[in-house]
This record gives C-alpha cells, sequence and structure tokens, in this order.
C-alpha cells in the first residue's frame, strides 16, 4: 500500500510539473504571438498606375511584407480616415489634409515623401483653347473641376486667384466641382466645367490630345516641392516598428532606383506589375510616366513640406495660430537615407 501511495504521489507531481510546463509553453507561445509584428499591409491603389510602395514590392525591396489590396484609392481625406481608424494599415494624402487632420485630433504620422512637383511632374489647370479664360479674374462665376475638396488643388487655386488680386467674395464664386480624375479631360470637353486640375500622367495624355491651354500650375506658386507623404497611424506605428521601417527603406530605395533608372525601363517595370495583377487593368497611362517628382533623396520629409500648408491653413482661418506644429506630424526616423 505504501509502494502503491508512492506511486500515486509521484505520478500527480509529474502531472502537476507537466501541466505546469505546458502551461509556461502556452504563455510563452501566447506572448510570442502578441509580440509578432504585422507583415500584410492593407492599402488602397489606384486602377492602371503604380505607387511606390507598390513598386518597391515589385522589386523585392519590401522582404517579408506583403501588400493586401483593399479596395481603390478616391483621394487623400478618405485615405486618411481609413488609416486613422485601422482600415488600411498605411495611407498618403496631400500634406495639407493631413497637417488638417493632424490640427483635428487625428493620430496619423507622416514617414516618407510618395510625390510632389517639379518642372516634369506638376499639378496643371487646363482650358479649352477656345475659352475666353485668360486670367484669374475670368474665372469669378466659373466651374473648375477638382479630383477633391480640401487638398492640393483647392489650396493651389484659391492660393492663384488671392495672388492675383481676387477678394474672398470673389474668391467664394469660383465654383469648385468635385470629378473623377479619370473623367475630368472629358468632362472639360463636353463643356460641363469650364478648367480642370490636372497632374502626372492624366495630364500629360490628356494635353497630348490637344485643344487646351495652361491657366497655370502649382510650382508657379511654390516652387519645386514634396505635396504628399506615406502615413501610419500613431498606434500602428508604436506596435509594429520594424515593420514600418521596412516598408519605409523599401521605399526610399524603389524611389532612388526610379529616379536614378533610365525612363524607358521604369515604365516596363510599371507595366509589367500592372499586367500581374487580376481585372485587366491598361497599361496605356504609365507610357507617359516622367519623373518621381520628389525632389528629396530618397523620399526625406522635410519641415518646410508641412510647415508651408500649416502656415496656408492658418492664415486662411481654417486652423488656428500654434493649433499643429510641423515636428509632430512627421519622422524620418525610419528613413536610411536620413543624416
Amino acid at each position: 500500500m505504501k509502494k502503491l501511495f508512492s506511486l500515486l504521489f509521484i505520478a500527480s507531481i509529474l502531472l502537476i510539473l507537466t501541466a505546469c510546463g505546458e502551461s509556461k509553453e502556452d504563455t510563452q507561445k501566447s506572448v510570442s504571438a502578441e509580440n509578432k509584428q504585422d507583415t500584410v499591409l492593407e492599402y488602397q491603389s489606384t486602377a492602371g498606375a503604380v505607387s511606390f510602395a507598390e513598386l518597391a514590392y515589385a522589386l523585392g525591396y519590401l522582404g517579408d511584407i506583403k501588400l493586401e489590396k483593399v479596395g481603390d484609392y478616391k483621394g487623400g481625406p478618405e485615405s486618411i480616415q481609413l488609416t486613422a481608424t485601422g482600415e488600411t494599415d498605411f495611407g498618403s494624402s496631400f500634406n495639407g489634409a493631413i497637417a488638417k487632420s493632424r490640427a483635428q485630433g487625428v493620430k496619423i504620422k507622416s514617414v516618407i515623401s510618395y510625390y510632389g512637383s517639379d518642372k516634369d511632374t506638376y499639378l496643371g489647370y487646363y482650358t479649352l483653347e477656345t475659352s475666353n479664360i485668360k486670367e484669374a479674374k475670368d474665372l469669378i462665376g466659373k466651374k473648375v473641376g477638382v479630383n477633391i475638396l480640401g487638398a492640393h488643388a483647392e489650396i493651389a487655386l484659391k492660393q492663384y486667384l488671392k495672388d492675383n488680386g481676387l477678394s474672398e467674395d470673389e474668391i467664394q464664386k469660383v465654383e469648385l466641382v468635385v470629378i473623377p480624375t479619370s473623367s475630368a479631360e472629358q468632362i472639360l470637353r463636353s463643356g460641363q466645367v469650364d478648367v480642370i486640375a490636372l497632374s502626372g500622367i492624366a495630364r500629360d495624355k490628356a494635353v497630348e490630345n490637344g485643344g487646351l491651354r495652361l491657366l497655370f500650375k502649382d510650382t508657379d506658386l511654390f516652387g519645386e516641392f514634396v505635396a504628399g507623404t506615406y502615413f501610419f497611424s500613431d498606434k500602428y506605428i508604436e506596435e509594429n516598428p520594424d515593420t514600418v521601417r521596412t516598408f519605409v527603406e523599401g521605399v526610399a530605395k524603389a524611389i532612388e532606383w526610379a529616379r536614378t533608372t533610365p525612363r524607358e525601363e521604369v515604365i516596363a517595370k510599371m507595366e509589367e506589375i500592372i499586367k500581374a495583377r487580376p481585372g485587366n487593368e491598361t497599361t496605356e497611362n504609365v507610357k507617359y510616366w516622367k519623373s518621381t517628382g520628389i525632389a528629396s533623396e530618397g523620399g526625406i520629409i522635410l519641415e518646410k513640406d508641412f510647415q508651408v500648408w500649416i502656415e496656408w491653413l492658418e492664415n486662411n482661418g481654417v486652423i488656428k495660430e500654434g493649433q499643429v506644429k510641423a515636428k509632430d506630424i512627421y519622422t524620418n526616423e525610419f528613413n536610411p537615407y536620413s543624416k
């Protein structure tokens, strides 16, 4: 009996130790799973176009990170909202819209530039050659088609009108109409609007078709500048710093690859990326690609990239003075080109 009790006691101890061992291992697995950082980035893309994030992925610069499309890009303000609420992992927008959102308490932070304006790539405002619109005052009472309100196209237009002496009352009489970029040219030619704002590939394609006249471009107002950035939510950055670093490093390398690689090779790569997508997207647009439009090496963000828009928002009463500071909106800590 003593031997039996001894055996039962030893067996009980072994069971307890085994259970404890399993519990500790399970706990370690659970902690490990909790600490694992995201490797699948959900995002929005644009049909017929290739973003620097997509280019970085195709070039193998994102390591083990995968991109998963969850919808079509409809504009910066929506992208900000979706990223802030966690419906997408990263977004992209005009820096002025990002500054405005941050001032309103939206917790997002820019990590790398993704588009800008230079001598080859810029936002231009076009009317028909037969139009009687020649200068700013001719826009009073007219319709201007833009891709979205409260972003790059609207701010540049209002700055142009203000620089050319229009009063606030006169500026209010210039009607902004939201139209899809893909059909902007057709909408202008059909007379539904008097002027359209176009950039990049869509602009070059429309100009090539003839019959348009440039009224002004954003670089006439601001010179060459970085206009928009990629961003993550503050929470995502805190929880996935290594993922963000890999993403930024990859995008920075892709920007430099596009800047230093012959134009024909860049276009060929973009066509290859689009052809590999489901949905039979057209590759027609990418043949008009000319430059990155990003002045800074590796897409580094400069304070002036936000400060100019903060001042514009303050001067126009959109936000209060001091409501947001440029240094709080962005970080270069993940960019290998930052010195």
